[in-house]
């Protein structure tokens, strides 16, 4: 295991986060310069053991201590009822009662730290997996919107990426095709009311198809030769609506029972999660799947179960959608190919409960969860300390914290993407690099997570 020297779990203000949090905002180029640690070109081998990705955004940044790097200290409440497990990990089996019996399919990342402690810069960051800059956060996509491009089939009818329930600041496709535009939602037992329209009764259906192809020939020279990025991303999200539209097997995917609604606990993150598994089921397109689970900025009166919004509702919530989420994919055999990730932007302030009883906001050290789509289970990677303020060992071969872009690169990497791949046109001649700085290996995929 990769043993921390030098204090160097404990940031303090170095000059790379100095640069990256403070006067980031200068450009991707600077940021590029300080952050590459030149090694030559890399040859990405992705892994491609996954066919897609559930990637769980815990919005608001869920403390680790409280949630994935729990500890036992005088903070916390006494019913937590703490349960060790072989390979380092330890869980609340009274915030997690259905994960604390899967531990064996669970990996851990203790390691991880964040290049941001604001919220709406943290979103960004991690749903980009690069610094926000006003400049040129418009054209930055969201990386379901790269996995999208990648790998969406010209075959299949569903679009490639979903996002359900998602936060205020969500990032979209910016400067890739329309195609690659997150299909955005809430889900609910109904499913989507406009796939159909059946006011014509049994001649709906081609009228729908007569109107249709009129609209398309009166658009045809505004498609031939677009007005706009914007125009063109339009006329590609509607050819790509046209798929969905009268096709019953697109109408199920959409839809679920009561019963299912109940077992998953009949939350926002349940709905999310039961649609997220429809779509993997289906087998229809869908490759990234991003479902919020908000909430979790909890400065304040965390355990007091008589607030509205505490760890015991966002763990259990938590604990219930995912842990039927990953029982009926292993029972549908699609756990083995989805990679499912779960993390917020940052972590929370370590040790002793504030004077609010809840923790503020911290970027040295966090928690993520992998499992399914080829990761090996049953462990934990990196440790923090006693108190859970610094990385006392990082535990894979780079030797330093894990950051968002080497989560990003795994994913890509499990995908079967190239995370060292640029495309030009971003903006005004720019590349825009999939995970800046990993052409020159200043980061890569966390190789230890993979069976």
């Amino acid at each position: 295991m990769a043993r921390c020297k030098n204090n160097c779990g404990n940031h303090g203000i170095s000059r790379r986060h100095f640069l990256f949090g403070g006067i980031g905002a200068i450009g991707g180029s600077l940021l590029h310069t300080v952050r590459s640690e030149a090694q030559g070109p890399v040859v990405a081998k992705p892994r491609n053991t996954a066919k897609a990705c559930i990637f769980i955004n815990l919005a608001g940044a869920p403390s680790h201590l409280d949630t994935f790097d729990a500890k036992e200290g005088s903070w916390n409440a006494a019913d937590l009822d703490f349960e060790k497990y072989s390979g380092g990990v330890m869980l609340s089996r009274k915030f997690y009662p259905m994960l604390s019996g899967m531990t064996g399919d669970l990996l851990f990342l203790h390691s991880v730290s964040s290049w941001e402690a604001v919220h709406q810069r943290g979103q960004f960051y991690m749903q980009t997996n690069h610094s926000f800059n006003p400049a040129f956060a418009p054209v930055l996509p969201h990386i379901g919107a790269v996995a999208g491009y990648e790998k969406m089939s010209p075959t299949l009818p569903l679009p490639p990426f979903f996002s359900f329930s998602p936060a205020g600041d969500e990032q979209r496709q910016g400067f890739l095709p329309g195609t690659s535009t997150p299909f955005t939602f809430f889900p609910n037992t109904n499913g989507l009311g406009n796939l159909q329209h059946n006011f014509w009764g049994n001649q709906s259906q081609a009228f729908f198809d007569r109107s249709f192809s009129l609209m398309q020939a009166l658009d045809a020279p505004l498609m031939t030769k677009p007005l706009s990025a914007e125009m063109a991303a339009y006329s590609q999200v509607v050819g790509q609506a046209r798929q969905l539209i009268y096709n019953d097997a697109v109408d199920r995917t959409f839809k679920f029972s009561l019963a299912d609604q109940t077992r998953y606990g009949n939350t926002n993150i349940g709905r999310g999660l039961i649609v997220a598994r429809n779509l993997i089921q289906s087998k229809l397109g869908a490759v990234f799947i991003s479902v919020t689970h908000g909430g979790w900025d909890l400065h304040s009166q965390q355990f007091n179960r008589n607030v509205g919004t505490n760890l015991y509702t966002l763990n259990n919530d938590l604990d219930r959608a995912l842990g039927n989420l990953i029982s009926d994919l292993r029972a549908s055999g699609d756990l083995s190919t989805t990679l499912i990730v779960a993390l917020g932007e940052f972590g929370r302030t370590p040790g002793p409960l504030n004077s609010a009883y809840g923790r503020d906001h911290y970027m040295n050290a966090m928690s993520a969860l992998l499992l399914g789509g080829g990761i090996r289970g049953g462990r934990a990677i990196g440790t923090t300390d006693a108190t859970g303020s610094r990385i006392v060992d990082f535990g894979w071969s780079r030797e330093r914290p894990i950051y968002i872009e080497d989560i990003v690169s795994t994913i890509y990497s499990a995908l079967g993407i190239d995370w060292t791949k640029s495309l030009d046109g971003a903006q005004e001649g720019r590349r825009y690099y999939y995970v800046l700085g990993a052409a020159n290996n200043s980061f890569g995929p966390i190789e230890e997570v993979f069976a």
